[in-house]
Parts: C-alpha cells; sequence; structure tokens
C-alpha cells in the first residue's frame, strides 16, 4: 500500500510514516504548498489522506478540485475537531471517510484496507481502467482523460490497455511486443517506440515512463 498524506502536522506524518512503514506501507508527506495534483500524476497511489485544518489551503477547496479532476482514489479527511457539519460537507465533496485526533493507527489502516477493497471491486464491477485523470473502458475501448475523448489509433489503444493493467509493473520491450505481436507495423526500425511517443503526445508525457535498459511502465516520472 501506497499512501499520500498531505498535512502540516509533523509529528503525525512522522508518526505515520514510521507505524506504516513497520507494516510494508508507505507513506509520501506533502505540505499543503506542495502541487497535488502533479504529485498524483507521476506517481500511482493507492490512497490519500488529508488534513483538515491547514492555513491557506482548505480541505474544501483541494478536495472538491481533485474529484472534479476525476482522482478517485480513496481519500480520509484526518481532523482535530469533531464536527458534525463539516464531516457532512467533505463526505459530500467526496471524501470516504473522516476521522478525528488522536487517531488509532491500527483503526485507520483497517479503514484503508476496506476502502481500497471497495475501490478495486468497483473499477472491476465497472470494467474501468483508472489511472489519475485517465479512464480507459475495455468493453468500448474508449480512452478519456480529464473527462474529454480521446481518439487512439487500434494499436495504441492496445498498449495503452497493456500498461494501464499493470500498472506498477515495469513491463520489458519484449514482453510488449510479445503481447502485441502482429499489431506493429513491420516497417521503420523502433515501431514500439514510436506508438509510445504517440501515447505520450495524446496523453501527456508523464503517462509513460522509460526504463531505459529494460522497458516502460505507468506513470512513475516524466517519461
Amino acid at each position: 500500500m501506497r499512501l499520500l498524506l498531505v498535512a502540516t502536522d509533523a509529528r503525525f506524518a512522522a508518526t505515520l510514516q514510521s507505524w506504516m512503514g513497520m507494516a510494508g506501507a508507505y507513506v509520501d508527506w506533502l505540505l499543503p504548498d506542495v502541487e497535488v495534483e502533479s504529485t498524483l500524476q507521476r506517481t500511482p497511489y493507492d490512497g490519500m489522506l488529508l488534513e483538515h485544518e491547514m492555513p491557506d489551503r482548505p480541505a474544501d477547496a483541494l478536495l472538491g478540485r481533485l474529484r472534479r479532476a476525476g482522482y478517485e482514489l480513496p481519500l480520509v479527511i484526518i481532523s482535530s475537531r469533531d464536527d458534525t457539519q463539516a464531516r457532512i460537507r467533505l463526505l459530500d465533496l467526496g471524501a470516504d471517510d473522516y476521522l478525528v485526533k488522536p487517531v488509532r493507527l491500527d483503526e485507520l489502516a483497517a479503514r484503508l484496507r476496506v476502502l481500497l477493497r471497495r475501490s478495486r471491486s468497483g473499477v472491476q464491477a465497472r470494467g474501468e481502467l483508472r489511472h489519475g485523470p485517465l479512464r480507459v473502458v475495455p468493453d468500448s475501448r474508449s480512452v478519456s482523460k480529464d473527462g474529454s475523448h480521446v481518439s487512439l489509433t487500434a494499436t495504441e489503444y492496445s498498449l495503452l490497455e497493456v500498461l494501464m493493467r499493470a500498472k506498477g509493473e515495469v513491463l520489458t520491450r519484449q514482453s510488449l511486443e510479445d503481447l502485441l505481436k502482429g499489431r506493429f507495423d513491420q516497417h521503420g526500425g523502433n515501431p514500439l517506440e514510436v506508438h509510445v511517443h504517440h501515447l505520450r503526445r495524446k496523453l501527456g508525457a508523464e503517462v509513460i515512463t522509460t526504463i531505459r535498459g529494460v522497458g516502460y511502465t505507468l506513470g512513475n516520472g516524466s517519461g
């Protein structure tokens, strides 16, 4: 499990990183003045924790913006106040849970596991593959980013779907060529690289990362 924590509480962040690390999970901590959206584009997180009380950057505004942009990863609000109206407002904006400090970390981990199970089963039920603002629907072979349709060739779509299904893994050049055998044109010296270039041009350079000497992976860098 890899989580993104956006908070100003350094003590809570250090405690959470240490505790989750012992459980085999990773927590990346961002201060609220860091661009959260670009971080989510670079790294495929399993979930996000958002501190409610942040100066100059209300959690409400950030949460609303993330949901409108299509980021649907499980998100838990961490608050120092047991405020019923705030809880209702944030849940209506798209938060999946709301916990009040002091937070029992074992309970937080359990709640996150439940949210992750629901999130993954929901994606499978709808048949969608998701990566930040990117959506792929295999049944209709449709692709959208930030809610807008993206037109891909059959080969570009097939390559993207393979990468989406292997999210978090590095696929070698040979494995991609084997998986897509027969789809590449036999003209030109580097057909795989050409299709990767086309996908980056249409979807953004950050969507596919080149691991030099190995192959490609999805969303772990600018490529």
